[in-house]
């Protein structure tokens, strides 16, 4: 009796073995040919569903094209959907990038860097160069941001001038540090001189460090730091000796601050620490046909400090042409 217990037993097992086997080299069978035959692809991207063909999935040398190939193996579900463990949030612009060989990339800086991640995983590499353009052209845009620092102390500002490694040029723009009345040109070139300032901003940004100080005691100076310390000063503001007042008056040396500006890149990157660079500041003349140039030193051996005045204490007013002048001692 119990012989033929185990006889009925081993058949049974033979029966369950014989059933077995050939379910699981079909699934294998399966997994191993991949969508060979295959027409339409129904794919599920960690939840979201997308029909498509496989002839746009083999449009480029990637993983997706290595799944319908067979050379990858997928995961199909009973209801013939394939699954992929990713997130299907942006896998819609992926396919669309390869039906169609372009698509519109999001500006948001983080999602393009999510669409990126994604475009590398599935190895499609036309769009991983796209969204690399796209983040250059991005960055391009950035750059030209320009950034001026707002100043709320003195000592503040001396601090950020004398770390800064590249070179500085500050506008200091008070109009309301005035004891006289201005001329009738002064608030024209007080205006030019700002205006002028943004102009440069926009040239020599991310190689100069433009600062504007609105709370000094001049009424309109430029300075130029290179290293650390002030290279040269441009005054615009005079003095003018009318008939019965003082008047002040605002110039607007655009010339010279330009020169200026281009003689302080000579700093950039440490380049004017250099025997060279010193040389090339001094040995420029001290005449000016925009003004009277002073140049400070000091005991030591320090650096001299280029002050350009416009038109110092000029001795007549602005009046129009056919009035009288007086001139003044």
């Amino acid at each position: 009796m119990s012989a033929e217990a185990s006889v009925g037993s081993h058949s049974a097992d033979s029966a369950q073995s014989t059933v077995c086997h050939p379910a699981c080299h079909n699934a294998d069978e399966h997994r191993s040919q991949g969508l060979l035959g295959s027409k339409y692809v129904k794919l599920n991207v960690g939840g979201s569903l997308h029909y498509t063909t496989v002839q746009t999935l083999s449009k480029e040398d990637s993983l997706l094209q290595s799944i319908c190939n067979g050379g990858t193996d997928v995961t199909i579900d009973s209801e013939g959907w394939v699954v992929l463990d990713r997130c299907g949030r942006h896998f819609s612009l992926v396919l669309n990038f390869l039906r169609d060989g372009s698509v519109p990339l999001p500006e948001d800086h983080r999602e393009l860097d999510e669409v990126l991640k994604e475009a590398q995983y599935y190895r499609v590499q036309g769009l991983v160069q796209h969204c690399l353009s796209a983040m250059q052209k991005q960055k391009d845009v950035f750059e030209t941001v320009c950034r001026i620092p707002m100043i709320t102390s003195a000592k503040e500002e001396q601090k950020m001038i004398a770390t800064c490694r590249k070179p500085v040029v500050k506008l200091q723009n008070n109009r309301g540090n005035n004891k006289y009345s201005y001329t009738s040109n002064s608030d024209d070139n007080l205006l030019k001189n700002i205006e002028l300032f943004d102009k440069l901003v926009l040239r020599f940004n991310g190689r100069v460090l433009f600062v504007k100080d609105v709370l000094g005691d001049e009424i309109c100076c430029w300075s130029f730091y290179g290293e650390g310390r002030k290279i040269a000063e441009v005054c615009c503001t005079s003095i003018v000796y009318a008939t019965e007042k003082k008047q002040t008056k605002v110039e607007f040396p655009e010339a010279r601050i330009f020169e200026e500006t281009l003689n302080i890149l000579i700093y950039e990157n440490g380049r004017g620490s250099g025997p060279g660079g010193l040389h090339l500041l001094d040995s420029r003349g001290s005449g000016s046909s925009l003004g009277q140039s002073e140049e400070e030193g000091a005991v030591g051996g320090e650096r001299r400090v280029r002050r350009i005045h416009v038109r110092r204490h000029i001795m007549h007013d602005e009046r129009g042409h056919g009035q009288q002048t007086v001139y003044k001692d």
